[in-house]
C-alpha cells in the first residue's frame, strides 16, 4: 500500500475540510476523521491484497486529483449537454464534479412522501436520519477507498420511499464530469422501507478528460421491499473510476442489480450484499473492454439466514489489450440453511492480447444448501461462424452478429425503453456493427 501518495491527500485535507457537507455535526466529523486515519495508513489498495490482486491502481497514484469548487463549471453546462444522458421516462438527479445541481435536475411532480434530495441538504435537514443509515451498509474497514470516500464525498443522494410505496418512475442520478485532474467524490443513501418498490438508474458520464470518480451507494431493503439497481459507467476514455454498492436486505427483500461497465482507461465496481430470511438477490453485468482498458468487477452476496435465494451472471467482451477481471464470491452462513444460489461468468476473447481474469468462490458453511458456480473464457465459435457463413453470410458479419448476440442478451434483461437504448447504443458503439440493423433490435 503506497502511504506516501496518501500522505500527499492527507497534506491537502485541512484545506478542503472546511467545504465538505456536514461540518457542524459531531458524528459526521468524528467519522471522516476516522476515514481519514484509516485511508493515511492504508494508502490506496495494492496488488498485496488478495482481493485487489489483479488490479494495480498505481497510475491513480501518480496524480493529485482535487475536488472542484461548488459552482465552478455548472454555468458551462446546459440542457442540450445533458439531453444525451437523461432519461425522459424517469425523474432525474445531476451532479457535477461530485456537486449537486438543482438546476439541472427533474424532479417535479415527485410524491410529497418520497425524500430525494442531495446529501449536502440532508445533513443540514434530517441529520438525524442519515446519521441511522449512513456507514451502517458498508465501513472503512472494507477497503481504503471506502475510507477515502466517507473522508472526502464533497456531495451525493439522499433518496427515502416510505413503506407500501410504489415510485411509477425511475429515479435517475446523473453523475458528470467536465474537469482534468478531478476528484468526483460522492456518497449515495436509499432507504427503501417495508413493501416498498423503487428503481434507482446510475449513470456515470464524462468529457474527455483525465480524473477520478470514486462513489459508495449504500442501499436498504425493508421487508418484503423490491429496490431494482442499474449501473451505467461511460467514463471519458482517460478516466479512473472506483464505484462499490453496499447492500442491506431484510427479511423476503428483493434486490436486483443490473451493473454495465463500458468506459474509464480503469474501472472498478464492488456489489455486496446481505441476505436475511428468504431474501431474494439477482446480480446481471456486462463489460466491454476494447484498447487498454482494465475493468474489474468485484461481487460478495453474504447469505446470512435461510431460505435464501441469488443468481448471478457477468459477461464481458474484450478486444485488443484490454483485461477484464471478475471476483465472485458467495458466502453462505452456518445459519442459513436452504439456501439456493448459482453464479454465472463467461468472457469472449476477441483479439489474441485480450485478457480475463476469473475468480468464482463459493464459501459455505451449512450443509443443506443448493450452490453453484460457472465459469468460461474463449474466442468465438468456429462452428457457429461456418454455420452462418453455409447461409451466405461473409465471415466478418457473421463474427459481428454472434459478438453481437453475446453481450446482448444482459442489455435485454434492461426493463426501462430509455435506459434500454442508451446501453444498446454503447454496445454498438464499441464494437463492429456491420451485419447488425438496429432497428431489428
Amino acid at each position: 500500500m503506497t502511504t506516501a501518495i496518501a500522505s500527499r491527500y492527507t497534506a491537502e485535507y485541512p484545506t478542503i475540510a472546511p467545504s465538505l457537507p456536514g461540518q457542524n455535526l459531531v458524528w459526521l466529523t468524528a467519522l471522516r476523521q476516522e476515514a481519514l486515519s484509516k485511508f493515511s495508513a492504508l494508502g490506496f489498495p495494492s496488488l498485496r491484497e488478495e482481493e485487489w490482486r489483479y488490479t494495480n491502481v498505481s497510475a491513480i497514484e501518480k496524480k493529485l486529483f482535487a475536488p472542484s469548487v461548488i459552482g465552478q463549471v455548472q454555468e458551462t453546462v446546459t440542457k442540450e449537454l445533458l439531453s444525451k444522458y437523461q432519461l425522459a421516462d424517469a425523474w432525474s438527479v445531476v451532479l457535477i464534479n461530485g456537486h449537486f445541481c438543482a438546476e439541472l435536475s427533474v424532479l417535479d411532480e415527485l410524491p410529497e412522501s418520497v425524500t430525494v434530495m442531495s446529501i449536502a441538504d440532508a445533513l443540514e435537514k434530517q441529520a438525524e436520519i442519515v446519521e441511522h443509515y449512513i456507514n451502517q451498509a458498508v465501513n472503512n474497514d472494507e477497503h481504503s477507498f471506502v475510507a477515502f470516500n466517507t473522508a472526502w464525498f464533497t456531495d451525493g443522494l439522499f433518496v427515502h420511499v416510505p413503506a407500501k410505496l410504489i415510485l411509477e418512475k425511475p429515479v435517475q442520478v446523473l453523475h458528470l464530469s467536465t474537469q482534468n485532474d478531478a476528484l468526483a467524490t460522492t456518497r449515495t443513501v436509499i432507504v427503501a422501507e417495508d413493501m416498498a418498490d423503487i428503481k434507482v438508474i446510475e449513470t456515470f458520464v464524462g468529457m474527455d478528460a483525465a480524473y477520478l470518480s470514486a462513489t459508495v451507494t449504500e442501499v436498504f431493503v425493508g421487508a418484503n421491499a423490491d429496490v431494482t439497481l442499474y449501473k451505467m459507467q461511460c467514463e471519458s476514455d482517460k478516466a479512473y473510476h472506483f464505484g462499490g454498492i453496499y447492500v442491506k436486505q431484510a427479511k423476503d427483500a428483493r434486490f436486483t442489480h443490473h451493473n454495465f461497465a463500458f468506459g474509464g482507461l480503469l474501472a472498478r465496481s464492488d456489489i455486496h450484499t446481505d441476505l436475511d430470511t428468504a431474501s431474494e438477490c439477482e446480480l446481471n453485468g456486462l463489460y466491454l473492454g476494447v484498447n487498454r482498458q482494465h475493468i474489474d468487477n468485484h461481487t460478495r452476496i453474504n447469505h446470512l439466514k435461510p431460505h435464501g435465494i441469488s443468481r448471478e451472471l457477468y459477461k464481458g467482451v474484450l478486444d485488443d489489450r484490454a483485461r477484464g477481471v471478475f471476483q465472485g464470491r458467495v458466502i453462505v452462513a452456518e445459519d442459513a440453511q436452504k439456501t439456493d444460489s448459482q453464479m454465472n461468468n463467461r468472457n469472449l476473447l476477441l483479439s489474441n492480447d485480450a485478457e480475463a481474469d476469473t475468480k468464482p468462490q463459493l464459501e459455505i458453511y451449512a450443509d443443506d444448501v443448493k450452490c453453484a458456480h460457472g465459469v468460461t473464457v474463449g474466442q468465438l465459435d468456429e462452428k457457429s461462424i461456418f454455420y452462418l457463413q453455409s447461409r451466405c453470410i461473409d465471415e466478418e458479419t457473421a463474427r459481428n452478429m454472434l459478438t453481437f448476440a453475446f453481450a446482448n442478451e444482459m442489455v435485454d434483461k434492461i426493463k426501462i425503453k430509455s435506459l434500454h437504448d442508451q446501453a444498446l447504443e454503447q454496445v454498438l458503439i464499441r464494437f463492429p456493427q456491420e451485419g447488425v440493423n438496429k432497428e431489428w433490435l
